[in-house]
């Protein structure tokens, strides 16, 4: 007689760190991090494609660099840091990228945006000073089949602009202030040095 009792799959405990938050999960050692994100985080921001990291749907961000969340294993993120779409707003305020897709219709359908945000938010932190052909190249890696990618590259390319122009807004004031603390340091209360070295001048003499 055959046995048809299911064996019970085997489980282990993992812990991830997502959008700064810890969580602990018990899950199978063979799930992938896109299902561990939507099925146990309840994190559905992130969507699921091809499941052969062709599409980039999936696209997270692992330690600051984009990854394609279908491809791996939830184990296997343990001990990294991971972002996903649901970290880029700031309460029901968009985020300086995400307000850049709205504006210039990065967007129809918005199946694939969450994977272009996370991809082009990755890509902007490590090279701020992309060029339109860089982002161009870049984006090209993830699929769109409604705006003709037109659209996403410059709301990225505006996005890592305004970035560029508030950090030189920025580091221009701070020069500024820093100036202004070097002349009231420098600022003297007594009389002008050619006054007092003519005053000691005067009293050498006198001395005599």
């Amino acid at each position: 007689m055959t046995d048809t009792t299911h064996q019970p799959r085997q489980q282990q405990l993992i812990s991830l760190q997502v959008n700064g938050e810890q969580h602990e999960l018990l899950t199978e050692p063979r799930r992938t991090l896109v299902d561990a994100l939507r099925h146990d985080l309840r994190l559905t921001g992130t969507h699921v494609g091809c499941e052969h990291g062709i599409c980039g749907a999936c696209t997270v961000l692992l330690d600051g660099q984009p990854v394609r969340a279908c491809l791996m294993f939830a184990a296997q993120a343990e001990g990294s840091e991971i972002r996903t779409v649901e970290s880029l707003a700031d309460g029901r305020q968009l985020s300086d990228l995400q307000q850049a897709f709205s504006e210039h219709h990065g967007l129809q359908c918005g199946f694939c945006t969450p994977g272009f945000l996370m991809l082009a938010e990755g890509f902007l932190a490590e090279r701020p000073e992309a060029s339109k052909e860089e982002i161009r190249e870049v984006v090209a890696s993830n699929l769109c089949r409604c705006t003709g990618y037109q659209t996403i590259v410059e709301a990225i390319d505006d996005c890592a602009t305004r970035r560029r122009a508030a950090l030189r807004s920025q580091l221009e004031g701070t020069g500024h202030q820093h100036t202004g603390h070097q002349n009231e340091g420098n600022s003297e209360t007594g009389p002008p040095r050619a006054a007092c070295e003519e005053d000691r001048c005067g009293s050498t003499t006198r001395s005599r």
